[in-house]
Parts: structure tokens; C-alpha cells; sequence
């Protein structure tokens, strides 16, 4: 009974509803802004290594704007450029790509939106500089009973109940193989992870600003390679994924609602634009303005998904590793690749083994492994952040909030661990409830408060910084 009761819950949050919420402000932003993902690429790219401010003692006040980038993109960057992308396919066919590609690009300016107004209302810590959401929520639209749900929203969905789906990921990808006991893997992954988080923000970054982009770059290389072996199905898969994407194709035609739907869907799951954790990093970025960091974390989206998204389906595209089925009866409608079946992790395992055989399992497993890894990261910095935010002001000696945070650390890596052994659906539905809702808080704030960040844009381009 609770589990369905959750199923529901879960389905009125994520309905379309939120959907067209977050397309809309997307679209919305791009206008106010003047399609400043498209007009200002360049200085996206610039921004992205604009050298942290400095206190008059010369220590930096807070991480750098690529630092922030880094740990921003290990938070999108995760099994759903993997799996997600395989399911989006399975279930939207081919042209739930092209809906992927316009939700990053509308994403962009909500993500510019939003890092804007984190380093707006940021404030001062002991550790660094802090904010988002919860931020500008109390802040801006001076109502802290909701900058709070917000926090603690961001802390049980993102810091405790989402990790067990990441490292469930994981443990099952190194079981199949490599044959590693699912205990094994958590326990090894629960290791990794509290040498990292326990040296807070300054080590996140460290590692993050390492690991994600040599992460991200062997990804896209590797994808290069599978798609350059299969260069004459190119033109075909482009054409698919057009076609697909406007019903065109008889096949397409029949489940045009799930194409957008997947490619939206996906596309938002994957890149996180508007659910508020890139704003919760992009506070802590220490810049010489504040639209600078939030063209860095425009930048952010398109790597996840123009970049690594797209790397991912048309691999599968490419060399035809994949099966279309109907969503709702669940009945295979193409049989592309019948062997494969509904293992979507499959899709991309075949497509790298259709190069190189017998390393796709290998490398999904590996990848999944730094994915995840550095996705969990992100989500302890959400967590931690949010609980600085609860306590600030309040806690004269900070035990408090120590206490809170050691708590919170063992929480997390105790759930890495439950959810390698076991991930059950309802944790998974319940930390979507959680992310869900704030979503609806973030986008409603944004938009009442977009007017500021677009302030901000046209100082800076009036000043050239």
C-alpha cells in the first residue's frame, strides 16, 4: 500500500506538468536573456577559467569558477548518460535525441539563470563561500519556512535517498563483469568516497576538477572511435533521429508522444538544469562577477548532454544496438537488435563491443564507476551546503552543525552501502519526490526572480569583466 501510495505521489510531482514547467522557463530565459547560450559562447568559454577572488591575505575565498564547473558537471554527469540515454532510445526511439538536444539547449539559460542568482545571495562560511537556492529563496522572495523545505528536500532526496540508486548502479554493473560481490563494491566505493567528503569543499573540488574532465574527455573520445567505425551510418542515424523526432517515420508515428516525452524527460533528468543543485556549487565559486559563473555553468549542460548524451546514443545509433518499444504495454516495436532484448545497458555495451569485443561490459562498468563516483560527491556538497544554510546565524560555537554534517556523512556512506546490497524502488520514488519538489521551487523562484539575474547579464556586458 505505501509503495503504491508513493507511485502516485511520484507520477503527480514528475507529470508532464513539471514538464512543461521547466521547457517553458527554459524558453522563457532564452528570450529575457537574448539566447545568451548561443550569443555569448565564446565568453562561456572564457569564464570557465576566470581565477578565484583572493582576500586581502591572499587566500582564495572561495573555489575557482572551473573548480565550481567541475563539481557542478560530476553532479549531471551520471548513470543517466548511460542507462538514461539507452531507455530514452528503447522507449522514444531515435528522435527522442533531438528532444534532448532542445531541452540542453533551453537548459543552458535556466542554468545561467540560476548560477547567477546563487552568487547574488551567496553568503560567507568558515569553509568557503555558501548558497543557492535556499539562498535567493529566503533572500529574494523573503520566505525562509520555504528556503528550508527546500534544504532539507535537498538533503534526504539528493544526499540520502538518490545515492542508493547511484550505487546500486555500480554494484551491478561490476557484479555482472567482473563477478565483485555488491558488498564488496559498496564497501570500496563507501571507502573512496569518505576520503574525499571529509576534507570538504576545497578536496570536492580538488578531485572533481581532475577526475571529471579526464572522465568526461575518455568517454567522448571512446565514443569518437565507435562512431568513426560505423561513419557510413551516419547520415542514416541523423536522419532517424529527425524524422523520429516529428513522427514522420510509420514506426515514429505510432509513439510520437513518447519520443518528446522520453527526450524530454531524459534530457532534464540528465542535466539537472532547474532543480537547483548546479546553483547550490556555483555559490561557492569565488568570481569577479556573478554572470560570469553562470555562463560557466550554461557551459556545464552542454557538456552533459550535446556532448556526452548525444556520444552515447549515437554509438548505439550507429552500430544498431538497440530494440524501440511501446511504453505503456511494454511491447517490442523494432526489433533492431532482438538478442538484446529491454537491457538497455546493453545497448552501449554491444555498440563499444562492436569495435572493440568483449570490453563493453569493462568499460560501462568503469565508467559507471567514475560516473557514480562523482556524482555521489556532488550530492554530499548539496547536502553539506544545505545544512550550513539551516544553521547559519543559529549555532554561536558551530557544534551544532558539526554534529549535523558528521551525521549526514555517516547517513550518506551508510546508504552507499544499503542501496549496493539492495536498492529498492520506493527509496528510488522517494528521492525523485524529493528532488521533484524542489524543482518546483527552484523554476517558480527563477522565474519571479530572473528579472535580477537578467540585471546582472547587462552589467556585465556593459563592463566587459
Amino acid at each position: 500500500m505505501f509503495e503504491k501510495i508513493v507511485s502516485i505521489v511520484n507520477d503527480i510531482v514528475w507529470s508532464p506538468a513539471l514538464v512543461v514547467l521547466l521547457v517553458g522557463a527554459g524558453l522563457y530565459f532564452s528570450i529575457r536573456t537574448g539566447f545568451v547560450q548561443v550569443r555569448r559562447f565564446g565568453l562561456m568559454l572564457r569564464s570557465l577559467f576566470a581565477p578565484a577572488e583572493k582576500s586581502p591575505d591572499g587566500k582564495k575565498k572561495g573555489i575557482s569558477s572551473f573548480e565550481a564547473f567541475s563539481v557542478a558537471l560530476s553532479g549531471r554527469v551520471g548513470t543517466g548518460n548511460i542507462v538514461g540515454v539507452a531507455t530514452a532510445i528503447a522507449m522514444g526511439g531515435p528522435g527522442a535525441v533531438f528532444w534532448m538536444w532542445i531541452i540542453a539547449f533551453l537548459g543552458a539559460s535556466t542554468a545561467f539563470v540560476e548560477a547567477t542568482l546563487a552568487q547574488i545571495y551567496k553568503f560567507p562560511h568558515k569553509s568557503g563561500l555558501r548558497g543557492g537556492p535556499f539562498c535567493y529563496i529566503e533572500q529574494g522572495l523573503k520566505s525562509r519556512p520555504l528556503a528550508i523545505a527546500f534544504a532539507v528536500l535537498s538533503i534526504v532526496g539528493y544526499g540520502l535517498l538518490l545515492v542508493t540508486v547511484q550505487s546500486n548502479g555500480v554494484a551491478s554493473a561490476l557484479s555482472n563483469t567482473f563477478s565483485i560481490s555488491p558488498l564488496v563494491s559498496g564497501i570500496g566505493l563507501m571507502a573512496l568516497l569518505a576520503l574525499v567528503i571529509i576534507g570538504g569543499i576545497k578536496s570536492i573540488a580538488r578531485v572533481a576538477s581532475i577526475l571529471t574532465p579526464f572522465m568526461a574527455l575518455g568517454y567522448i573520445v571512446l565514443t569518437v572511435l565507435v562512431i568513426a567505425s560505423h561513419l557510413d551510418a551516419v547520415p542514416g542515424v541523423f536522419r532517424a533521429i529527425v524524422t523520429g523526432a516529428f513522427g514522420i517515420e510509420p514506426v515514429a508515428g505510432g509513439i510520437l508522444g513518447s519520443t518528446i516525452m522520453m527526450g524530454v524527460k531524459r534530457g532534464i533528468f540528465s542535466n539537472e538544469a532547474g532543480q537547483g543543485g548546479g546553483a547550490i556549487v556555483s555559490a561557492s565559486a569565488s568570481v569577479s562577477h556573478p554572470a560570469k559563473q553562470g555562463l560557466a555553468q550554461a557551459f556545464s549542460v552542454y557538456v552533459d548532454t550535446l556532448l556526452i548524451c548525444t556520444g552515447t546514443a549515437l554509438m548505439i545509433l550507429c552500430s544498431g544496438t538497440y530494440n524501440i518499444f511501446d511504453a505503456s504495454s511494454g511491447e517490442m516495436l523494432q526489433a533492431v537488435s532482438p538478442e538484446l532484448g529491454n537491457n538497455y545497458v546493453g545497448f552501449t555495451q554491444a555498440a563499444v563491443d562492436s569495435v572493440m569485443a568483449g570490453f563493453g561490459g569493462a568499460f560501462v562498468s568503469i565508467a559507471l564507476v567514475f560516473f557514480v563516483f562523482t556524482t555521489v560527491m556532488a550530492y554530499y556538497f548539496y547536502g553539506e551546503s544545505s545544512i550550513m544554510y539551516i544553521f547559519r546565524g543559529r549555532d554561536g560555537n558551530g557544534k551544532a552543525e558539526k554534529i549535523a554534517i558528521w551525521l549526514f556523512r555517516t547517513g550518506l556512506l551508510m546508504m552507499v552501502i544499503l542501496g549496493a546490497l539492495k536498492q529498492a524502488n520506493v527509496i528510488w520514488q522517494l528521492g525523485d519526490i524529493g528532488v521533484g519538489i524542489t524543482a518546483w521551487i527552484n523554476v517558480i523562484a527563477l522565474l519571479l526572480l530572473c528579472p535580477q539575474a537578467i540585471r546582472s547579464l547587462r552589467d556585465f556586458e556593459k563592463k566587459k569583466i
